[in-house]
């Protein structure tokens, strides 16, 4: 347990260190997550009507149909952590809103036997001043 901790505080660190300039866009201009060691799977994350939408996306960034598939979402602080509504949908997940400011710690599994993959994402909601999208899908960093 320790260790996994520890793992997280660095991820977490190393993560506010880089800022928003190291993300990837997807076809949707939304916030790609890794959901795979080997990038064969990604999630791209959209809002809408308040809501995140994370469409499934395989290595080519085409869409991937949800079967097997389970995602869970916990946000909050590290002191209240408070696991979000998921709901499945045909091509993704469909997450309750999420407070601006806060880590959401999202938990992909491809099917029963496999291993859970672990992305996070800062979701600030402020705009970034030089492309006036909000921070959490700021990629302005990759023109530079």
């Amino acid at each position: 347990m320790k260790t996994k901790l520890t793992t997280a505080i660095l991820t977490l660190t190393a993560s506010l260190a880089f800022g928003h300039g190291d993300i990837e866009l997807g076809p949707n201009k939304g916030r790609i997550l890794e959901f795979s060691s080997d990038e064969t799977m990604h999630g791209e994350v959209t809002e809408k009507d308040g809501k995140l939408h994370i469409a499934l996306l395989d290595k080519d960034m085409k869409p991937v149909k949800v079967q097997d598939q389970s995602l869970t979402a916990t946000a909050g602080t590290r002191q209240a952590p408070v696991k979000s509504e998921v709901t499945k949908t045909e091509n993704g997940f469909m997450i309750s809103p999420t407070q601006p400011g806060e880590w959401l710690i999202i938990q992909y599994k491809e099917s029963g036997s496999t291993k859970v993959v672990t992305a996070r994402l800062h979701y600030d909601t402020k705009s970034c001043a030089p492309c006036g999208n909000p921070e959490w899908r700021c990629a302005c960093g990759e023109k530079k």
